[in-house]
């Protein structure tokens, strides 16, 4: 069903049946049918993309990340890793006529708040959700598991369960600390066995020159399995498809040779988390 018709449909009374070609729809079955999904995206012409990127960020390190620091909060219940999104790589389509309203992520909304918060002081928790859905969730419903914004949000709070990485590298005795750097090896090599070896560890370089980690890429196929290698690296580097988008970040790879630090969270002064 085109969604340009869905303001006239509800407008009308449940009792009454539309006749489209081949189609017989109550009013009772189009909300059920937009919320939660819709099964004719996943075709040649929209679904161009192979991969996934599921990002999470470190709530420790977030702000430094910011042209603005001042514009940065923690809320004092953020203790993990957070859900930054997850973004098909290289998706030539962006279906911008697909709202999402704060009704679409009612039920998620409490764990949504836990596990994908907004740490920025002028953009709402649903604003955040809302951008994802917009720049990346939409194409990445050709896939009918993640069809609608409940059921990508769904796949995502999924996904955050499965990949406990503050846990993985506790049990590793990688912890936050202002003090004791970190090289890209040693947590390679904690990660890889759970997350794929496709997995980026992304630093931003503060004032003092320090690298801090402060994103975790890790990558997906389209079945949510990881260490989707379809693309390249090299490929990933220098291949923009017509009409895509790349995904925005302000940080880089951690050197491979270069210590990192993985800081404490700090809720009173996320800004500068160690001084």
């Amino acid at each position: 069903m085109h969604r340009s018709l869905l303001p006239l449909l509800v407008s009308l009374s449940p009792a009454i049946l539309f006749l489209l070609p081949g189609i017989i729809v109550t009013q009772e079955g189009l909300w059920e049918d937009y919320k939660y999904g819709h099964g004719d995206l996943d075709n040649h012409n929209f679904c161009t993309w192979k991969c996934l990127l599921f990002t999470l960020q470190w709530p420790g390190t977030f702000c430094q990340s910011l042209n603005n620091v001042s514009l940065c909060r923690i809320p004092p219940t953020v203790n993990n890793w957070t859900i930054h999104g997850l973004w098909p790589l290289h998706a030539k389509n962006r279906c911008d006529c697909w709202p999402m309203f704060p009704s679409d992520v009612q039920e998620l909304k409490a764990e949504l708040t836990e596990l994908w918060p907004s740490f920025v002081r002028f953009k709402s928790n649903f604003h955040f959700w809302r951008e994802e859905w917009r720049k990346h969730g939409a194409c990445a419903a050709c896939v009918e598991g993640m069809n609608s914004p409940l059921r990508y949000f769904q796949v995502c709070i999924k996904l955050r369960a499965q990949f406990d990485i503050h846990s993985l590298l506790e049990d590793a005795g990688i912890t936050p600390s202002c003090e004791r750097p970190y090289k890209v090896e040693e947590v390679q090599s904690v990660l890889a066995p759970h997350v794929g070896d496709k997995l980026e560890i992304q630093c931003i370089t503060d004032e003092q020159d320090r690298e801090l980690w402060f994103q975790l890429k890790i990558r997906l196929n389209r079945n949510l399995t990881v260490g989707c290698d379809l693309c390249t690296d090299a490929e990933d580097a220098l291949k923009v498809q017509p009409g895509s988008r790349p995904v925005p970040s302000p940080g880089h790879p951690c050197p491979d040779q270069v210590p990192f630090y993985y800081f404490p969270i700090n809720h009173e002064r996320p800004q500068r988390p160690c001084g």
